[in-house]
C-alpha cells in the first residue's frame, strides 16, 4: 500500500488517466502466495486473462507489496474472485480497513498447492508466475492458470469509481 501525504482525488484538476481507470473497473479478487507460516495477499482490480495455448493471468501489482515478494519466493499464488460478502475482507487485503491479527485471521483460507485459498471462493485459479515487468508504477505479473476451478459467482464483487458495486 502506498500511503500520499494527500488524498489522491482531492485536486480540482485530477489525474485524467486515474480517472479514466477507475472508470475501467472489474471484478475484484484476492490474490494470495506462500504456506501456512509465511503467506501474503494483496486485493486486486487490475488483472486480465490471456488466453492461448498456456492461459495467464495479467495484473497490476504494487512493487513494495508483500504478496510481490512472496509470489517471488514461491513461484506459486491463487487468484480467487470475491463476492459483496467479501466487501470487508477486501478493504482488509487492500490495507484500508483494519485487520486484527491481520487480514488472513479475517477468514478461513484452506492450504491448497499453489498457496492459501480463500474458502469461501466459489472461482479461483492456481497459477504459477512466469514472468514480471515494470510498468509505470506498477509491476506487470505474468500467471500461468495451472489449476482452475470455476464455480457459480451469484454475487461477484465488483469495483468503479472508487467503489464496491454488485450486480442489480
Amino acid at each position: 500500500m502506498t500511503i500520499h501525504s494527500t488524498h489522491p482525488f482531492a485536486d480540482a484538476d485530477p489525474d485524467p488517466a486515474r480517472r479514466f481507470r477507475g472508470r475501467v473497473g472489474g471484478a475484484v479478487t484476492l490474490w494470495t502466495a506462500g504456506d501456512d507460516h509465511d503467506r501474503a495477499g494483496l486485493t486486486v482490480t487490475s488483472l486480465m486473462v490471456a488466453l492461448g495455448p498456456e492461459p495467464a493471468v495479467l495484473a497490476l501489482l504494487d512493487p513494495d507489496s508483500d504478496l510481490l515478494a512472496a509470489l517471488r519466493d514461491s513461484g506459486r499464488g491463487v487468484v480467487q474472485l470475491l463476492s459483496w460478502a467479501d466487501r470487508q475482507l477486501a478493504e482488509a487485503f487492500a490495507g484500508t480497513a483494519p485487520a486484527p491479527g491481520g487480514p488472513f485471521r479475517q477468514a478461513t483460507f484452506v492450504t491448497e498447492s499453489s498457496g492459501p485459498r480463500l474458502a469461501t471462493a466459489t472461482t479461483w485459479a492456481g497459477v504459477r508466475l512466469a514472468g514480471e515487468r515494470e510498468v509505470g508504477w506498477s509491476v506487470e505479473v505474468t500467471a500461468v492458470l495451472e489449476h482452475v476451478v470455476v464455480g457459480d459467482d451469484r454475487d461477484p464483487l465488483l469495483h468503479r469509481r472508487g467503489r464496491y458495486l454488485r450486480l442489480p
